[in-house]
């Protein structure tokens, strides 16, 4: 009796395991080609749970297609949008630094830790400038995620990126990445170096011109730090520290009248500045909230044109800082 029982259970068990094997595989056979015809045929504003920005605002295509054929540069610039349009590679190199911006729209410590995973070893910077804006430590990064998985190689560093998130926007677009990469089906893209009121500029540096910003009054906001956006950058700072690459952190200008809601801006220097030399350029250089940015807090050409001397300044500071050091 036992004995039949035991096989009875031995045989349901096995069929159940293998309807299980049937209905994964079906399953996910059906998820793929959902992914697929979602990705390739129904337009994003349609399916709000899958998004693949390929060539979206920020130019990171074009900068990610460069910084393929860039290497053994002086300074590499790392952040968010404040990077990539504060940063001007093409006045710094004026200033006798080889450079290379590669900030991320919306980009947090999280997108930043992939990219340098990806690059940092084939870039090899004397100097990393690394933009800290409060606001990329207190979101959760998912946009900035997406971003990199429709315009760069879906790979193990994005795969990592991704498991850190539970949310069904990056798990799909992850997938439709995937699925992108094998078939080829981004291949022919090709992203205009002008965009609007956008221009890129080899090296990684997009331009804002004629674009002004009428000020107006914010109400006050205490910065919070996300705390895996913590974890993140301090293993940003221990990769750069460990391979002796100097490490700046730059709060790069925002319009003074949004600075001025910080509640809490002197905390948020003071951890700064236990990591790593920093700078708060929005206490040493004046600039003009209708003048010199086109929203609240990114600055327009004019902007710019004032903010790449103290770049220089600041850059040739630290590089005298470093050689008497390693001279005394």
């Amino acid at each position: 009796m036992n004995h039949l029982l035991y096989t009875f259970n031995s045989k349901n068990m096995r069929r159940f395991l293998s309807s299980l094997i049937l209905f994964t595989l079906y399953s996910s056979i059906i998820y793929l080609f959902s992914i697929f015809i979602c990705g390739s045929i129904i337009p994003s504003s349609l399916i709000p749970n899958l998004k693949y920005p390929i060539g979206s605002v920020g130019h990171l295509y074009s900068r990610l297609k460069e910084v393929k054929s860039t290497d053994n540069i002086d300074v590499l610039f790392l952040g968010s949008s404040h990077a990539i349009r504060g940063f001007n590679t093409r006045d710094i190199e004026k200033g006798g630094y080889k450079c290379f911006n590669l900030g991320c729209k919306a980009g947090t410590p999280l997108q930043t830790l992939t990219l340098l995973k990806r690059y940092l070893y084939q870039l090899n910077p004397k100097t990393v400038v690394f933009e800290v804006f409060p606001a990329t430590f207190e979101i959760d990064g998912i946009e900035s995620s997406l971003h990199l998985l429709a315009n760069d190689a879906v790979d193990q560093y994005a795969i990592e990126m991704a498991l850190k998130y539970s949310n069904p926007k990056v798990y799909n677009t992850l997938t439709y990445g995937m699925i992108s990469d094998f078939f080829k089906i981004n291949s022919s893209f090709i992203e205009d170096s002008i965009k609007g009121n956008d221009t890129y500029f080899r090296g990684g540096y997009v331009e804002r011109k004629g674009c002004y910003w009428t000020p107006r009054a914010f109400g006050k906001h205490k910065i919070k730090l996300n705390q895996n956006q913590i974890v993140a950058f301090e293993e940003i700072i221990k990769m750069l520290k460990s391979k002796n690459i100097k490490v700046i952190l730059v709060f790069a200008p925002v319009s003074p009248s949004y600075y001025s809601r910080y509640s809490n801006v002197g905390q948020f220097d003071s951890i700064m500045e236990s990591y790593t030399e920093y700078y708060n350029f929005n206490k040493i250089i004046n600039l003009n909230d209708s003048i010199h940015f086109y929203d609240e807090h990114h600055m327009n050409k004019e902007g710019v044109d004032l903010f790449s001397p103290k770049i220089i300044e600041m850059l040739n500071k630290e590089k005298a800082r470093t050689h008497n050091i390693l001279h005394k």
